[in-house]
């Protein structure tokens, strides 16, 4: 063979060798993961079109070929807990091997910020993940991803629970394994995928809101691209701001901003603190200013005073009379000594630039911790504030998560389709309390696309209703929309295999984040070993909270029998009195209710209310007085007799 041959040859093998694509394994897979035990167990990938693929683990060998477009897949036969094994993944050209794999119970996590929230951010964390050495409990952490359009893979790694990874383990799954483990005895998977502030339509299917008739306008006009996304929303930007504010400020139109003499007549004002997002702000990132005027009285001391301002989303340059008193980056609390003199009586400015790195925006923190304190006196500053954008970031004009439904699903669950699991736990809602009576539609609908997709029948799927929070005041005199969506929540358990962890009781009325994480983990684990893992019925009774079954009236009381409270109810009241109860006769006025338990009755009456019509319990955005609960210890659910008109009826889903 002559030299031009061999280098001929030579090419044409190293074109062969090219040409030859390596088995490609999605990252649902990986080093430490778990697989469900006693289920068939699907395995896929890539590779070369026509390719021969060997799969062997825990002793069992099986062989697939690619299709013509180089994907594969197969379903190992059901195997038992045990581990850890090696997986190997054989092609032609590679082999790509597994370690540490154990098989157990694996359940995905998903919803917005309180599924998100990670332990080492719970109460008592910082001692929890010191002591969370359980190495058969790992976790799949999904980065977060937007697409619309479906995606094959996820970004993501497993990793052993230890107090090194601990930390950010999501803190209701963390506690949910933990118990699960306590009384399985197995190892137990968690895949978190999940994204604080979403909506359940953006975790729902094209084709599954197509179905519905009352959801398909959604996704009957969504964008093809990003692009065309970016267009739009920068065209939606500058659209808006003309409207609210007549175009952008100068650069020195912004200088004059802390002016305490500056014409502010023309802006608009907002409810501070809160998310701006949501306060005539929707998808803006960029820098905010804020205004307000302070009134210090005759005779009250202007001096020794700070300014406190609670959490800032995320940086600030604060100033007060026109002088900076202090900038911070960050979403930290906020406390500004003002130096002497430079508070007068009367007429007092102070003046917020915000910076918004993406997000939420805004002075966010608790309305008690916006004000100004001296060492007498304390001058609260929550209320309507003024202000002006002054600067839009680029990334505003890109879709977030909740701008166009689907785009979550398509990005961080269709690609984890379909690696076996037991089931889901879900914690979310907070987002769509605006439109609760939609709720009724879409998340039930949402919960049978994930099923048809993995099709593994109609698997275990619990979710938590919302806990209290004082989101808007909502009560019965004015309407509630969390009382409508945790209606809404309970009204799903009408669908096979779910349960629902009640947690009105452990919520905390001026943080939509409650920190108590282990009762929530721990109430989801029992409707697990209800729903999931309960053969028997033995604990058809030990999981759920007292539920309302039937009102009869007699005598100006309204006596209601209620469900799930085979040894009788309780109140965890020193003095036995139980709260939340309100009734109203053909009026439909509310007033407060005595309640005295009576066995597995609630005898409820208002002096105001001669016959009773209806009756609810914990209707409320802030529930927290609530305190009925079954002997087991199980919170009651909160509902209502009645069906009149609610406040959400009209909310529909609009995006962006």
């Amino acid at each position: 063979m002559n030299r031009l041959s061999g280098y001929v040859l030579a090419l044409v093998l190293l074109t062969a060798s090219m040409s030859l694509a390596a088995v490609r394994m999605p990252h649902v897979f990986g080093d430490h993961m778990v697989l469900q035990r006693r289920k068939p167990v699907p395995v896929w990938g890539w590779a070369s079109p026509g390719e021969r693929i060997t799969i062997a683990l825990n002793g069992q060998t099986k062989t697939v070929k690619t299709g013509k477009d180089g994907t594969w897949r197969l379903r190992l036969d059901p195997m038992e807990a045990g581990g850890p094994y090696q997986m190997t993944v054989a092609g032609k050209s590679n082999t790509v091997t597994f370690s540490d794999v154990l098989l157990g119970e694996v359940w995905v996590c998903s919803g917005q910020s309180n599924m998100e929230w990670p332990l080492v951010a719970a109460t008592n964390g910082k001692e929890e993940v010191r002591q969370a050495n359980y190495p058969t409990i790992r976790q799949l952490l999904v980065k977060k991803d937007l697409s619309l359009t479906p995606k094959d893979d996820i970004a993501g790694e497993w990793a052993v629970c230890s107090p090194a990874t601990a930390a950010q383990f999501t803190a209701v799954g963390y506690f949910f394994a933990r118990k699960l483990q306590k009384e399985l005895n197995v190892p137990v998977g968690l895949v978190n995928t999940s994204w604080g502030g979403t909506h359940s339509e953006t975790w729902t299917s094209r084709e599954a809101l197509a179905r519905d008739s009352t959801l398909r306008y959604m996704v009957e006009k969504l964008p093809a691209n990003t692009e065309e996304v970016i267009k739009s929303g920068k065209e939606r930007t500058e659209a808006l701001m003309q409207t609210q504010q007549g175009g952008m400020p100068t650069a020195a139109e912004q200088r004059a901003f802390p002016d305490p003499g500056l014409n502010t007549s023309q802006w608009k004002s907002m409810n501070v603190p809160g998310d701006w997002q949501w306060s005539g702000l929707p998808n803006i990132d960029g820098v905010v200013w804020f205004r307000r005027e302070v009134l210090i009285p005759e005779g009250q001391s202007p001096d020794s005073m700070t300014l406190v301002i609670g959490s800032i989303d995320d940086n600030d340059s604060t100033f007060v009379n026109g002088q900076l008193v202090g900038t911070k980056r960050g979403m930290n609390k906020r406390e500004y000594a003002l130096p002497s003199g430079l508070l007068k009586t009367g007429r007092n400015v102070i003046a917020v630039r915000v910076e918004d790195t993406g997000g939420a925006g805004g002075i966010v923190g608790a309305a008690d911790q916006l004000k100004l304190v001296g060492p007498n006196d304390e001058i609260p500053l929550a209320g309507q504030w003024q202000y002006r954008v002054s600067e839009i970031s680029p990334w505003s004009y890109k879709p977030g998560p909740n701008s166009y439904p689907t785009q979550l699903f398509n990005a961080m669950l269709q690609p984890l389709i379909p690696y076996a699991i037991q089931g889901v736990i879900w914690y979310q809602g907070e987002s769509n309390a605006g439109r609760s009576y939609q709720y009724r539609r879409a998340f039930p609908a949402m919960i049978q696309d994930w099923r048809q997709r993995w099709g593994e029948g109609d698997f275990p799927f619990l979710f938590v209703q919302l806990a209290s929070f004082d989101a808007t005041g909502g009560n019965s005199q004015k309407g509630s929309g969390w009382a409508e969506l945790r209606e809404a929540q309970t009204m799903t358990l009408s669908l096979p295999a779910t349960g629902m962890a009640v947690t009105s009781d452990i919520g905390e009325s001026h943080d939509i984040h409650p920190k108590n994480k282990q009762d929530v983990g721990l109430r989801l684990a029992a409707e697990a070993m209800r729903v999931a893992y309960d053969s028997t019925g033995k604990n058809a009774a030990e999981s759920r909270g007292p539920m309302f079954d039937k009102m009869t009236v007699s005598n100006g009381q309204a006596v209601l029998i209620f469900k799930n409270a085979p040894d009788g109810l309780m109140t965890k009241d020193r003095y036995g009195y139980v709260r939340g109860f309100e009734v109203a006769g053909a009026d439909q006025q509310f007033h407060y209710a005595k309640a005295e338990i009576r066995g597995d009755s609630v005898i409820v009456r208002a002096d105001a209310v001669a016959t009773p019509v209806a009756v609810r319990y914990g209707w409320a955005d802030d529930n927290g007085d609530v305190n009925l609960y079954n002997k087991a210890g199980f919170p009651a659910v909160p509902f209502r007799t009645d069906r009149w008109k609610g406040i959400t009826e009209n909310g529909r889903f609009s995006g962006q």
